[in-house]
């Protein structure tokens, strides 16, 4: 392949890329607004970290680092933190691998889904195990699937 049509890869007129730039993008959105769901969280229950962030507050607050609630939320976004990266970094890869577009495009489509139904499941709408569990295990299998063939697909060793 040529350094030409390489490039052309990483561009909106391949459609793996442009389904890889607008799913990537919304795990993007979605990682910044679970920031906001736990301000959320926090001004909803009156909990904050800082002493100052009680004074923002209508009727003031409490300092706590401990509520349920939030915590819950706040684990919602570390998961997020620890696993979209990774999904990020594999993703761009599978582009540079050229592959079938069909294929591409529903592990995107489908690890998006399941981060969001994670999140639903462990934060907003909590639902009893192995919901979370599953969906946590699906995301992972998609990454572990294009990373596989990002390998299988190099010629150079």
């Amino acid at each position: 392949m040529s350094n030409n049509s390489a490039m052309g890869l990483f561009m909106m007129s391949n459609p793996v890329f442009e389904c890889y730039a607008f799913y990537g993008s919304i795990l993007i959105f979605k990682m910044i607004m679970m920031s906001f769901l736990t301000v959320l969280q926090r001004f909803r229950k009156k909990i904050f970290i800082s002493p100052e962030d009680t004074a923002i507050s209508k009727g003031g607050g409490e300092i706590r680092y401990d509520d349920p609630d939030v915590e819950r939320v706040r684990r919602a976004h570390l998961n997020d933190l620890e696993n979209i990266p990774i999904f990020l970094i594999t993703g761009l890869l599978l582009v540079a691998s050229n592959p079938p577009e069909m294929i591409a495009n529903n592990l995107y489509r489908i690890y998006t889904f399941v981060r969001i139904m994670h999140t639903i499941s462990y934060a907003v709408f909590v639902l009893p195990q192995p919901t979370r569990a599953i969906l946590f295990i699906a995301g992972a299998v998609i990454n572990i699937i294009m990373v596989a063939y990002v390998i299988l697909s190099m010629h150079h060793f």
